[in-house]
């Protein structure tokens, strides 16, 4: 039996390890920051588009109190709900500036309709989120270009009951 042949041969195997460690974590590492880089973008797609039909759905209610905080306007409560549904990507006064909430008149040629009575039965809510910028990861072919994400949802109002006042819009 010689004992010398296997102890020199695992010596010169010591350092395979750590070259075949190296060799599969570097792809590996690059192949999880690929999947987060590319799917992280989606996720906020779906996730802002989910915000501004909650806040659309919202709006169409003509409701002013929403978790216990009264609003002045229709357009505060809605930004409110879209900042809510949004899991604080679009938190605080930066986020609620890339909020959009707009009416608009049902007809021909569908102009925006500003001040008291843009919020009448019959009108469109469209409530958008747009600006918001995904910074890559790792941006790929040498750019650091960001992103930019927009979500966008309308509905039409239905008249209120009678009796019932339109809210500032």
């Amino acid at each position: 039996m010689n004992y010398g042949i296997s102890v020199t041969r695992r010596r010169r195997q010591a350092g395979n390890n750590s070259l075949e460690v190296a060799l599969v974590l570097l792809p590996f590492m690059a192949l999880t920051l690929a999947i987060i880089d590319f799917s992280m973008p989606l996720f906020l797609k779906s996730t802002f588009t989910h915000a501004v039909r909650e806040g659309c759905r919202f709006g169409i209610t003509y409701n002013l109190t929403y978790n216990g905080t009264t609003y002045t306007s229709q357009t505060a409560v809605i930004k409110a709900v879209v900042q809510a549904n949004a899991m604080g990507f679009l938190a605080g006064a930066s986020g609620a500036s890339k909020i959009t909430v707009a009416y608009y008149s049902p007809v021909s040629p569908f102009s925006k309709l500003n001040g008291t009575g843009a919020n009448s039965g019959g009108n469109i809510l469209m409530v958008s989120v747009g600006g918001y910028a995904w910074n890559w990861i790792a941006p790929l072919w040498r750019t650091s270009t960001p992103l930019t994400l927009t979500a966008v949802s309308a509905d039409r109002l239905e008249s209120l009951p009678a009796g019932s006042s339109v809210p500032t819009p």
